[in-house]
């Protein structure tokens, strides 16, 4: 007779409230040992509010939490780390200023000399650079590594408190393709040593691709188990939102108008002088969608900064709408606005919301001082209110409480919130960075349906996004840029990942071709 091992870990009947949102319901999931688990729902789903019951950050209000078997009491994240459970946060928790041991010792000193942790440390650096490929410079500031090494040494951290069990939010939301490949190539080393992961993300083609099974979570109950080779994203698609999704871009051909945006030999430098940018130029026209297509770090966040007037140029001149822009014009996100320019972040967090803030307040930011909300100093509570609740409703927000403050919903809804204040305004060019950056797959085709939708209103729209699938779904018109220039610009028509892969590599387009 053959004994069969327990559940690496076992969920029984975890439900969590907070307030009048009930996040968790009577949620019951098992994880087998040395496997790849995916947990997939859409955002607010409460899928990230189960892993952090798990990692002792939230207590449940009811039900049980099994270890190999045993029920166990996690009060904390020490209870957690303890039992051999580790977790990667989907916005990383590394110190920035710290050097990658200094991260990895910080809170496991290993000893009242940081001397004696620091040698253990070290060895066991060398000793995951072996086992599974994650080489880092250990004395490596954290600030100056590439979001793909950043998520490395938190994996690092995790497993150097000795985690058999590896709980991973929404890891691949920041990367490039290429650094998903090598991090799923260590997820895959590390099961087949043993280790049990789970992984959330709204990417059903990574689901599809790295784990062996999914459990699909909708508005905070468990609605389906599946064996992964036993389905298809079509199918977990579905269980997540309740309907059948649109897997592609719904679109019809572009009919372009006027030059709205005209940038020529547009450079900017780094502060050791080499350039960042170099002599790029290219339109934008009325009612079209121009992609930016390149691996991250090529100079596509800066050229976003400069046409939102966030950064300055150091060379070269803009046309907005027949303004001619140049490196003398003191430009700024207002004066940007004003021209009935939007700009939706690459980055909400830090220039898309003030966490704090009510998403109501969130909702007019930018346009607080516009009639609609008030006179002179005095703003209108109402009108505010008023005009919060059209935009969650017509915008599909959850929780669809205007009064909440914006930390308090999650990733997708808090994109949500910056797209729905910037589109309702109607500008003539809109400047969009990772326009789905960890968001789930009915929010995908909301958000490139309303996309779609401005641009046929004759809206001027420049994408960034290191989404290859994404740029080629939604743009007539992708341009293509490596070490701050532009490789070329290619049509939609013409355009497949192999092309486009090469000539993000620095190939030119007649190379590529």
């Amino acid at each position: 007779m053959i004994n069969t091992p327990p559940p690496a870990i076992e969920l029984r009947g975890i439900s969590k409230r907070f307030g009048t949102v009930q996040a968790n319901k009577n949620i019951s999931l098992s994880v087998k040992p040395g496997t790849i688990h995916g947990i997939v729902g859409e955002n607010g789903a409460g899928k990230s509010t189960l892993m952090n019951i798990i990692f002792g950050l939230h207590q449940p209000d009811e039900g049980q939490i099994l270890i190999d078997g045993n029920q166990v009491s996690i009060k904390s994240s020490a209870d957690a780390i303890s039992l051999g459970i580790g977790m990667v946060h989907q916005h990383f928790m590394l110190v920035p200023k710290f050097s990658v041991l200094e991260n990895v010792m910080l809170g496991n000193e290993g000893g009242p000399l940081l001397s004696q942790g620091r040698d253990g440390v070290l060895a066991e650096l060398k000793r995951l650079a072996d086992t599974y490929g994650m080489h880092v410079d250990p004395n490596a500031l954290v600030e100056n590594l590439p979001v793909g090494t950043r998520q490395r040494v938190e994996i690092i951290k995790a497993m150097r408190g000795g985690a058999q069990i590896l709980i991973l939010d929404e890891p691949t939301g920041v990367l490039t393709p290429q650094e998903t490949i090598g991090l799923f190539d260590i997820l895959r080393e590390l099961r087949d040593s043993g280790v049990t992961i789970i992984i959330i993300t709204h990417k059903l083609g990574e689901i599809m691709d790295v784990t062996d099974a999914v459990t699909i979570i909708r508005n905070g109950t468990c609605v389906g188990e599946r064996v992964t080779n036993e389905t298809d994203t079509g199918e977990l698609a579905e269980l997540m939102v309740g309907r059948k999704v649109l897997l592609r871009v719904d679109r019809g051909e572009a009919s372009p108008g006027e030059i709205r945006l005209a940038v020529r030999d547009l450079g900017c430098f780094r502060e050791d002088g080499s350039k960042v940018l170099d002599a790029v130029s290219f339109d934008v026209q009325a009612g079209e969608i121009l992609g930016v297509a390149g691996v991250a770090g090529n100079g596509q966040s800066e050229l976003l900064e400069i046409l939102s007037g966030m950064r300055r140029q150091d060379e070269g001149t803009i046309d907005l709408m027949g303004e001619c822009l140049s490196i003398d014009h003191a430009n700024s996100p207002r004066t940007m606005r004003e021209t009935q320019l939007g700009h939706i972040p690459e980055d909400r967090h830090h220039h898309g919301l003030v966490l704090d803030f009510e998403a109501r307040e969130n909702l007019i930011f930018g346009f607080h001082q516009d009639a609609r909300f008030g006179e002179g100093q005095f703003l209108a509570p109402g009108a505010i209110h008023a005009h919060g609740r059209s935009l969650i409703e017509q915008f599909d927000v959850r929780p669809d409480n205007p009064e909440l403050p914006a930390s308090k919903f999650s990733g997708g809804n808090q994109q949500k919130l910056v797209i729905a204040r910037e589109m309702e305004e109607e500008p003539r060019i809109l400047l969009v960075g990772q326009p789905t950056r960890g968001v789930d797959i009915g929010a995908i085709e909301f958000i490139h349906k309303q996309l779609i939708e401005l641009r046929d209103r004759g809206c001027a729209i420049l994408i960034v996004s290191v989404e290859l699938e994404e740029i080629m779904g939604l743009s007539d018109r992708i341009m293509v840029m490596n070490d701050g220039r532009v490789v070329g610009t290619i049509a939609r028509s013409e355009a497949n990942e192999r092309k486009l892969g090469l000539m993000m590599a620095g190939l030119s387009q007649d190379e590529a071709a």
